[in-house]
């Protein structure tokens, strides 16, 4: 398909956008937490790996091509942001104290909301990981790559993948037993 793609194929051009477009968006919003950063960060890599897709060496992943260029568009991203805060959630965590507290699941009435809440949760979970250990959780769990797949896209030892693996589980059940809308939402959970 990429060859097709770099002899002028449109069709094969859009095949590869519709079949890597999700995956990348959900890694990027994962690593993100912003929407609006992670569609920027995701057509952008797409706008640069089509552009240079003559570079691609057919011997790696394309996946793994893609999401390199997307982590750098990202690293470059966050550092040009400066930090953003809602004065309601500043509000809310000095009179709660928890920044982001979701409502209670007795005050939210469907079962999507309540994995909204749920959601929200990991996604707060997840901020409280180490950038790296961020990025493992989410190619992992989320797009299921293999450890060693991991360990060349991130350029680490396949044990240290693992070590972060285990270190983020245990601080994932942590931070996720100590956020009070989760605890809430899984005791209305039907058993």
């Amino acid at each position: 398909m990429i060859r097709r793609v770099v002899a002028g194929d449109r069709d094969a051009a859009e095949a590869l956008v519709r079949a890597y477009q999700g995956p990348l968006f959900s890694y990027m919003l994962r690593m993100t937490g912003r929407p609006e950063v992670a569609e920027d960060v995701t057509q952008e890599a797409f706008v640069r790996a089509l552009t240079h897709l003559a570079r691609y060496d057919e011997q790696y992943r394309f996946s793994t091509w893609l999401f390199t260029i997307a982590k750098r568009l990202h690293v470059n991203a966050r550092a040009k942001l400066a930090p953003t805060f809602d004065s309601g959630v500043v509000g809310a965590a000095s009179s709660t104290g928890h920044i982001g507290s979701s409502p209670s699941p007795s005050d939210e009435g469907t079962p999507a909301e309540l994995i909204d809440g749920a959601s929200g949760a990991l996604q707060r979970a997840l901020g409280r990981l180490s950038a790296e250990q961020r990025e493992v959780i989410v190619l992992f769990y989320q797009l299921r790559w293999p450890v060693e797949q991991i360990g060349q896209y991130m350029d680490l030892p396949v044990g240290t993948v693992k070590s972060h693996l285990f270190r983020a589980r245990a601080r994932l059940r942590s931070a996720l037993a100590e956020d009070v809308s989760i605890v809430a939402w899984l005791a209305e959970v039907p058993a």
